[in-house]
């Protein structure tokens, strides 16, 4: 039975764990040929390693010119183009937090990895898509994309409305031309990023969970299920898009006791 992207080549960031290594995994099992780009390589061939198709690891580091504009070309050298960007690659430190605590540093940090980060993925990768008159961008943002929160990581909110408003400009720019451009804006999912931070403060897990109309993280399967469309051709008519998969978190008011 054909696969739901047979044929595509995918460039995943940040897939040595969590989302990103959920993507290669099924992308590959649904006939795609998979970059599995992560800054740490040995993660990143683990990730290969469970893969069911074809699927090569590079080491990359999205906040470098070279490295993005280099990964872009092994793939296509490899697997004769590109299809899809799948720009996941993200950061979340412990030391970004309020305004009014977060160094300029730590807000760098964050900024290099999450913005600029994708914005050398598209910059670097649309041009590929581009030569095949087709293709899709898959930019990982984030629910608090669209709303705020008093427990706050300012420069990764701050990044995360970046990818959101980058998105939508890209998608304008480029519809014409065949290109799609969709950010995927998760809610609190079971990450291990997510469950480090969650870990060792109980209290603050269920200060989140309240706000949750599930009352669960999400599953890594069930935001990669998202993508999964977002990479096929059935999405084809679905561009600009603020693609939430937040189990209800981002229309909730008042959730149920």
């Amino acid at each position: 039975m054909a696969g739901r992207l047979d044929g595509k080549v995918c460039v995943i960031t940040g897939a040595g764990g969590g989302m990103g290594r959920e993507a290669a995994i099924v992308f590959t099992a649904e006939g795609a040929k998979v970059c599995v780009a992560d800054v740490d390589l040995d993660i990143a061939e683990e990730t290969v390693a469970l893969c069911s198709g074809e699927a090569f690891a590079l080491p990359v580091n999205v906040a470098d010119e070279e490295d993005v504009r280099g990964m872009y070309r092994t793939t296509a050298e490899r697997f004769g183009g590109v299809d899809v960007l799948y720009n996941n690659a993200g950061i979340s430190p412990g030391d970004d937090a309020s305004v009014l605590d977060t160094t300029v540093d730590a807000w760098q940090r964050v900024q290099d990895v999450n913005t600029k980060g994708v914005f050398l993925c598209c910059k670097h990768g649309i041009p590929h898509l581009l030569e095949r008159d087709t293709g899709s961008v898959i930019n990982v943002a984030s629910f608090v994309a669209i709303l705020g929160a008093a427990t706050s990581q300012i420069s990764y909110t701050a990044s995360k409305g970046a990818v959101l408003s980058m998105s939508r400009e890209l998608a304008v720019q480029f519809a014409r031309q065949g290109i799609r451009v969709n950010a995927l804006c998760p809610g609190p999912v079971e990450t291990p990023l997510l469950l480090a931070i969650y870990g060792d403060d109980p209290a603050a897990f269920a200060r989140r969970q309240t706000h949750w109309p599930t009352g669960r993280l999400g599953k890594l399967r069930e935001i990669v299920n998202a993508a999964l469309f977002l990479a096929s051709d059935e999405s084809s008519f679905v561009n600009g898009a603020a693609f939430v998969v937040d189990g209800g978190l981002t229309a909730a008011y008042v959730t149920p006791e």
